[in-house]
């Protein structure tokens, strides 16, 4: 039986929608930690100084989202490890940076289906979306 995967992924969240020989569905969401702002309270608006170098507020956060969004997508990519096809789709870079590491991954070679641009969704479009790029 094909273990048929889609990712709706965004910096927030993603939700995935396995379908088990076309049929059974199974739904899961997966949280991110990913911070989207870039003033922190102990950090000051105007970076910190040390001595006679000064740093960057802005490029910590910088960082610090990197590594974030990092660890999100192998907790993803950990969550999908069974699948035998993968779709992922999403709005702007994320579902980006998961395609690269996918390639990246010996693990999902030849699994990567399709990448597609997909806005906000509702739960029950995501699904749907799904079970139509497999059945086509």
């Amino acid at each position: 039986m094909k273990r048929q995967t889609g990712i709706w992924i965004d910096t927030s969240k993603a939700i995935i929608v396995t379908l088990e020989g076309g049929k059974d569905e199974k739904i899961s969401e997966i949280d991110s930690d990913v911070e989207n702002s870039v003033y922190h309270d102990k950090e000051g608006n105007k970076g910190t100084f040390s001595g006679g170098h000064h740093g960057n507020s802005e490029s910590k956060f910088e960082n610090r989202k990197k590594e974030q969004l990092d660890f999100f997508i192998k907790e993803v990519l950990s969550y999908v490890k069974g699948a035998d096809e993968l779709f992922v789709f999403g709005p702007a870079e994320t579902k980006i940076r998961l395609e690269q590491k996918i390639q990246d991954e010996k693990l999902f070679a030849n699994k990567l289906k399709a990448v597609e641009t997909a806005d906000k969704m509702t739960l029950n479009e995501i699904v749907a979306k799904v079970k139509k790029f497999y059945v086509s």
